[in-house]
């Protein structure tokens, strides 16, 4: 078996509806500007990690259909109202199933779920976390839980395994209930999810990436920011 490569899938809702607890987080930016940053900046680290052969977004909104799409990333259309974890069964089905092998390698498809709204996003810890799945018992699938410990920011599966997304109010417990197994690393910046302010705050420490840093005001490191 090569090298596990993979298709990350990133969910995005429509701007007007995303992130609905950050609505008002940076007085004078409109909040669709905000939510767009985050999305942009998670799909641009993830494009950026050398784990990863592509990153499909699975949005109905056509600005950041269009945003993502110029990075690189490959945009597939969500169906109306079909929730996260449908959108995600949808953005999974499509990887696995269009196109021979999608992740390359010769070793099937593995598939991870992330969340688009890790601005502070490295490459490196995403691809520590991927690498850390792909080296580890067979037939499992892996997750990495937010900084609370309650919510699920990557969710991971091995080939032949479905990926079984249960992203929602405490979906940490939620993945552990349905047999996926936590993955103990660090990794600050795949952890520290935004849905609030204070959580703005926390990414900005950790460096955030090029369109959340130029809101906010906060310098960013630049694209794939460095560790």
């Amino acid at each position: 078996m090569g090298q596990a490569r993979w298709v990350v899938v990133v969910p995005v809702k429509r701007l007007r509806a995303a992130k609905s607890r950050l609505r008002g987080a940076l007085p004078g930016v409109p909040h669709e500007e905000l939510a767009l940053a985050l999305a942009a900046d998670t799909v641009g680290a993830a494009l950026a990690c050398p784990a990863v052969a592509e990153v499909l977004v699975v949005t109905a909104d056509p600005q950041v259909a269009a945003a993502v799409g110029a990075a690189g990333a490959r945009v597939v259309p969500d169906r109306p109202d079909s929730g996260l974890n449908a959108a995600l069964r949808h953005g999974v089905d499509v990887a696995v199933t269009d196109g021979d092998d999608p992740a390359g390698g010769g070793c099937g498809t593995w598939v991870a779920a992330l969340t688009a709204d890790l601005p502070a996003l490295r490459p490196a810890e995403l691809a520590a976390a991927l690498h850390a799945v792909g080296t580890g018992p067979a037939g499992v699938r892996r997750f990495v839980s937010d900084a609370p410990g309650t919510g699920t920011t990557l969710l991971a599966a091995p080939p032949g395994v479905p990926l079984d997304p249960r992203f929602g109010v405490d979906s940490a417990a939620a993945h552990l209930t349905s047999g996926a197994v936590p993955l103990p690393g660090g990794w600050p910046s795949l952890r520290r999810d935004v849905d609030t302010a204070a959580d703005l705050a926390d990414a900005a420490r950790l460096g955030l990436g090029p369109a959340t840093g130029a809101l906010t005001g906060v310098v960013p490191a630049g694209p794939g920011r460095p560790d």
